[in-house]
């Protein structure tokens, strides 16, 4: 018999089953696939000795989640941090760096410079206060409104028409937008502004970190820890109704790393009717085509300051990133899409044989597309990087189709598991002051369809896991970090 069980080994089910285990209680951890991970599985896609990142690969919140900070991740895996958090090339062999100093970002960016630090400053002065504002429910009450405040202005200002305001080229603006269409929404939207604002942040305040060897070494991590407290996993156990598992396992407390259309599918006839109906309401985005290629060398970018940042966001100007993200919304391929894509080699030697290189990329598209885009990104690679396409030793390709197949919670290939919209961060999935906590007893849903939404942070399930040490069990949130 257990106390504990949880479904889903991602981020998000490995951070609650690492709380469950510290806090005392004998957790077991179901996974449906053949290994732990979920967005963070590093395996070899095209050949051997080259290790593409599944899903995530670079992880802005790996030093700035609170759970994270409290695990103390950073002294567990080794996190690379580059000079350059990302870079955006333009037309005419230009490119936008954002470095990790902000002072270098705004001397690189001219006239815009000065705009740039108007943004960015006051929100990095009080950076704190910004990531405890973002990284919770957006319903309580934040614990430095300052910082609220001047995120705020500065979403609302970003996320309207007005979004220009303050910048007189086309680089800055650019740059803000590639970071933005990370959340795979409407641009300008204030949903999107505050994720990319968040992102901005992050790029100067602590930069965004690279894990040595691959995003597994995260999980691992976790489950390390996770099996050091007595905890159990079964991998290759797909949980379809939540009631046979109680029976089976004895469980107290059931948490799950899912999406609330799984959630209902296991538990719905247990569900109240009208939260049944809020879960089935509940909206999901775009979905994505990612390749992973295998590379004789690094690519050849056209502007050298590229060369220097781990990931590149395509899709050139501000306009041009808008109008491809509302083609994707509205059911399109776009011509020339938003390229997202990480090529890990130039911070981290250990991703392929001597002297090559991994580069992973994906694009928009819409939910449940078949689409093969590789030639879509070649294209948009080869724009600024001219002989790209010589390099490549191998590609694995994932439709949408095919990324909602490999994982549950990726439906019609949306990474984001729920459309991030400003509704859907309010109610993700139901506005609630402790939306991790059902109706059903015991049952918790601790994932990216609940706050603070998607990224790789451990804050859904680490929120679902004080929620039921509180409700459950009435026991204090355990330490999480390493002795002294």
């Amino acid at each position: 018999m257990t106390d504990v069980a949880v479904v889903g080994s991602g981020p998000n089910g490995l951070a609650a089953a690492v709380t469950m285990a510290r806090a005392g209680l004998s957790v077991e951890l179901f996974e449906t696939a053949d290994s732990i991970g979920g967005g963070t599985r590093t395996a070899e896609t095209t050949l051997p000795g080259f290790h593409h990142d599944v899903c995530a690969a670079v992880h802005p919140m790996a030093l700035a989640s609170p759970f994270f900070r409290a695990f103390e991740l950073e002294r567990r895996i080794e996190l690379l941090v580059p000079e350059v958090s990302y870079g955006h090339p333009l037309d005419g062999g230009r490119a936008g760096l954002a470095y990790r100093s902000l002072d270098h970002t705004v001397e690189a960016l001219g006239r815009d410079g000065r705009a740039w630090r108007a943004l960015m400053g006051p929100l990095l002065n009080r950076v704190e206060g910004t990531i405890d504002f973002t990284q919770g429910n957006l319903l309580r009450i934040p614990t430095d409104p300052l910082a609220a405040f001047h995120f705020g202005i500065r979403t609302l200002l970003q996320g309207t028409p007005a979004w220009n305001l303050g910048f007189r080229e086309n680089t800055a603006p650019a740059m803000l937008t590639g970071v933005s269409a990370h959340a795979m929404g409407r641009l300008p939207a204030l949903s999107t502004s505050g994720a990319g604002l968040m992102l901005g942040v992050l790029a100067h305040a602590q930069g965004w970190p690279v894990p040595r060897g691959g995003s597994a070494a995260i999980a691992q991590a976790m489950a390390d820890d996770f099996l050091a407290h007595g905890g159990r996993i079964r991998v290759g156990q797909r949980i379809d109704n939540v009631a046979s598992l109680r029976a089976e396992t004895g469980a107290k407390a059931i948490i799950c790393s899912t999406t609330p259309r799984a959630l209902v599918a296991m538990a719905g006839a247990e569900m109240p009717e009208g939260y049944r109906r809020k879960l089935e309401s509940f909206k999901y985005g775009a979905g994505v085509c990612k390749v992973d290629f295998a590379l004789s060398g690094p690519v050849p970018w056209t502007a050298p300051g590229l060369r220097l940042a781990p990931t590149i966001h395509m899709g050139g100007s501000r306009e041009a990133i808008a109008f491809a993200e509302r083609e994707v919304l509205n059911g399109r391929h776009p011509k020339d899409p938003y390229v997202l894509a990480v090529q890990p080699g130039v911070i981290d030697d250990t991703r392929a044989p001597l002297g090559q290189h991994t580069f992973w990329a994906y694009t928009h598209v819409p939910a449940g597309s078949t689409r093969d885009c590789s030639e879509d990104i070649i294209a948009a690679v080869e724009k600024h990087a001219a002989g790209f396409r010589d390099l490549i030793l191998a590609s694995s390709v994932q439709s949408a189709q095919d990324i909602s197949a490999y994982n549950v919670n990726y439906i019609g290939g949306d990474i984001a598991s729920g459309a991030v919209t400003l509704k859907q961060l309010l109610k993700r999935p139901v506005i609630s002051p402790d939306p991790w906590r059902t109706p059903v007893t015991g049952l918790y849903l601790g994932s990216a369809s609940t706050p603070p939404g998607p990224a790789v942070h451990g804050m859904g399930g680490w929120f679902a896991a004080k929620s039921a040490l509180t409700n459950t069990f009435g026991l204090p949130a355990p330490e999480l970090g390493l002795p002294a």
